[in-house]
């Protein structure tokens, strides 16, 4: 199963809306949103995806109330789990968090293949050993909106546990929607 990342959209609705379409393109069956979402009317205005849209809040949380009707109105296809998300998907044991200090704390216990995050803007695809002599991969998808980095969103195969890295298309761009 492939999943796509995003993080820190900041209310980027174009940019969000090219790294959920890439995602899909590029063969995800689900999509994460590890937070800043800001506002609920970002997610209303970007376009109906075939895949859920699993969503939590950071720091910029914006109307949590309304994000939460939003979700419940939207037949599935955005599940708001409001602060975390512990999620079974392909087989793997995925966990989202939107802080990195925590992310990497939830890795280093074993209980979880993938622990995803945001919040600081710094993409990063990190195996993490773990306290059961495993190791956990800790995926920071940066951020989508570009803000004080490039924009960026991440493709996850949880079979192989291989993640790639991926620029947002800027909107307007070949394959990328416009305005």
């Amino acid at each position: 199963m492939k999943i796509g990342i995003v993080s820190d959209s900041h209310d980027d609705i174009p940019r969000l809306t090219a790294a959920l379409e890439a995602a899909v393109a590029a063969g995800a069956e689900a999509v994460l949103h590890c937070g800043d979402v800001v506002a609920a009317v970002t997610l209303a205005r970007v376009p109906q995806l075939p895949v859920p849209l699993h969503v939590i809040h950071g720091n910029n949380t914006g109307d949590i109330y309304a994000l939460g009707r939003l979700a419940g109105r939207s037949n599935g296809r955005i599940v708001y789990h409001g602060i975390e998300a512990a999620l079974e998907l392909g087989g793997r044991r995925v966990f989202m968090v939107h802080y990195p200090r925590y992310a990497r704390a939830l890795a280093t216990t074993g209980d979880w293949d993938v622990v995803c995050c945001g919040h600081n803007h710094k993409v990063t695809v990190e195996p993490i050993r773990n306290v059961k002599g495993g190791t956990s991969l800790y995926v920071n998808a940066g951020t989508t909106a570009g803000i004080d980095a490039p924009p960026t969103w991440v493709l996850g195969d949880l079979g192989s546990l291989t993640f790639e890295i991926h620029d947002v298309p800027h909107p307007g761009e070949r394959g990328a929607p416009g305005p």
